[in-house]
């Protein structure tokens, strides 16, 4: 192992030490690393890349889950490969219908990347495209130079199975979670789950207007399922079952539990960021979500 190399595991390891807009590469096992970016806001630092993404080496080349929040993005993902792998990327895996779950793909199908994603996944990036590029154009500024929009190669609908180098990727729509489209891929013979945005650990999950608070801890639950020894999410680094249980299926339970009883009580939205959500409140960016996520918990559920 180079000195390069060990001081970018290093860094891996200790959660929070990298720079703004820096992605840390972290060894999950064997042949699999978690692509960990940071957890504030987009900015022309980390080119949209505040997300964690996967990647699996074969003898045939690399896998890719997520492409990156733009075109610069995905070039400094690329970058960030080519520290553990020269082999190709053959295939990018969109989780989801966020910015930075598919905004990249351009930058990889000019590569030669087959790019897979549910048919849920897709009509949502084509119905949010258009916002999330303005927003981006504002966030990233010159960082956004190079993005345009561009869908998926392969579409499924429930599942999809990819055979590729001696493995199997079973990539799985459980139903809407984070977003609409929302998937996961599961890797059986490397015990690993990659979880896109269904599963947040180390910063607060946001619940936008995007997002189903009534079906998102079933998706959680399908994941759970698999007992998977390694979980990917998608933001923060690469950790056990029980951890992502706790900061992401145990928040929305109580979440959903304490707007259920505001609303019992007869309360009204206003009163929705006052309920107790405390237990969570070391989670990095809950200041800035939790209020939010709870008024749009009780918008949906004043409904079911």
């Amino acid at each position: 192992m180079t000195l390069a190399r060990a001081a970018l595991v290093c860094l891996s390891l200790t959660p929070g030490l990298a720079a703004a807009g820096e992605l840390d590469i972290q060894p999950v096992t064997d042949g699999v690393w978690a692509i960990v970016g940071e957890m504030a806001q987009r900015s022309p630092e980390n080119l949209g890349n505040n997300a964690t993404f996967g990647l699996v080496v074969t003898g045939a080349g690399a896998v890719l889950v997520d492409p990156g929040g733009s075109w610069k993005g995905a070039e400094a993902l690329h970058g960030a490969i080519r520290t553990v792998t020269d082999r190709p990327v053959a295939y990018v895996i969109d989780t989801g219908g966020q910015d930075h779950r598919w905004l990249g793909n351009g930058y990889w199908q000019a590569r030669g990347a087959t790019v897979i994603a549910s048919a849920p996944a897709l009509a949502d990036q084509a119905d949010r495209a258009s916002m999330q590029m303005t927003a981006l154009a504002t966030l990233l500024g010159d960082g956004l130079e190079g993005t345009e929009p561009a869908q998926a190669d392969i579409v499924f609908q429930d599942s999809y199975t990819l055979e590729f180098g001696g493995l199997s990727f079973r990539i799985v729509h459980p139903g809407p979670a984070h977003t609409p489209g929302d998937s996961f891929v599961w890797v059986p013979d490397k015990a690993t789950v990659f979880t896109g945005d269904i599963v947040y650990v180390g910063r607060l999950l946001g619940v936008g207007p995007q997002s189903s608070i009534k079906d998102w801890p079933a998706a959680f639950e399908a994941i759970a399922a698999l007992d998977p020894a390694h979980v990917v999410p998608g933001h923060g680094p690469a950790t056990t079952l029980d951890r992502t249980r706790a900061e992401t299926y145990d928040y929305l339970v109580n979440l959903r539990s304490q707007i259920a009883a505001l609303i019992e009580e007869g309360g009204g939205i206003m009163e929705a960021p006052q309920v107790d959500q405390s237990a969570f409140a070391h989670l990095e960016q809950f200041d800035s979500l939790a209020g939010r996520n709870a008024q749009t918990a009780f918008e949906q559920m004043e409904w079911e």
